[in-house]
């Protein structure tokens, strides 16, 4: 079984710069690291891939990302946590993708690996949209399962998950192929291992432009991107308010008083 997961390298820190001409962030020189949702799903893709070998099937995970050179780090990174090789996409025509014209490019460089699985974080914590997963499965017209907690059961043809919803959770059966996001519920990550981390520093990842997905670039970047950032600046601060003292029956009526004034109520 063939399983894939799209991660992203997200900064590290909250000091984040913008191109003033794109109003797109500013990668190159960041510390950055794995986004945290997504290492829940390399987790979950890894022990996926341990429980079918176990049971004398073959498997292996890729990972899949896109964004600059330096994203070659976070992809070393996964083949450490248990990932058996990994491709990036980096190519100028990729710079300034919105959610959508990202999720069009994973979807056409997943082509071309063909997965059975393809797990996602449920978003990125640099955008929170929560909109490339799902974007990616209907970009490859494969099934999808978003919020999943837990598997519950797999084979060949389709997969079992326990989904978590505002009321509680729900359990569906999938068909594969499909595409997942998962939530941090789902498992605890493990650390690094001896053998991952020689694994990683030895791997051989390469890198796919534009070209080698078959992927116009009127498709890609700033180009394909349907919603654009306009403009960028820092909210205005809050100016102080007022601080009441006294006993609760008599500011509760101030408030009340208040809140009629402002026909709030």
């Amino acid at each position: 079984m063939k399983i894939c997961v799209c991660i992203k390298q997200v900064p590290a820190t909250t000091e984040v710069k913008f191109d003033p001409e794109t109003n797109t962030l500013v990668r190159e020189g960041v510390d950055s690291q794995i986004n945290p949702f997504d290492v829940y799903a390399l987790e979950e893709a890894v022990r996926v891939k341990e429980r079918l070998q176990k049971e004398g099937e073959e498997a292996t995970v890729t990972v899949l990302t896109m964004g600059p050179p330096q994203a070659e780090q976070a992809l070393r990174e996964a083949i450490s946590l248990g990932a058996d090789d990994a491709v990036l996409l980096s190519d100028r025509a990729f710079r300034g993708a919105d959610t959508w014209a990202t999720s069009y490019a994973l979807a056409q460089a997943l082509r071309k690996l063909q997965p059975d699985l393809v797990f996602c974080g449920m978003q990125a914590i640099d955008g929170d949209t929560g909109q490339v997963g799902p974007g990616i499965a209907v970009h490859l017209d494969y099934a999808q399962a978003t919020y999943v907690a837990k598997i519950e059961a797999l084979d060949k043809r389709k997969i079992t998950v326990r989904r978590l919803v505002e009321q509680g959770y729900e359990v569906c059966a999938v068909r594969l192929p499909v595409v997942m996001t998962v939530v941090k519920e789902i498992n605890e990550p493990r650390t690094p291992s001896l053998r991952g981390k020689m694994n990683a520093k030895k791997a051989r990842i390469p890198v796919w432009k534009a070209a080698d997905i078959e992927a116009p670039e009127e498709k890609l970047g700033l180009q394909g991107s349907p919603t654009q950032v306009v403009k960028v600046f820092s909210p205005p601060h809050r100016e102080g308010g007022e601080k009441w003292t006294g006993e609760p029956e008599e500011l509760a009526d101030k408030l009340a008083s208040l809140l009629k004034e402002l026909e709030v109520v």
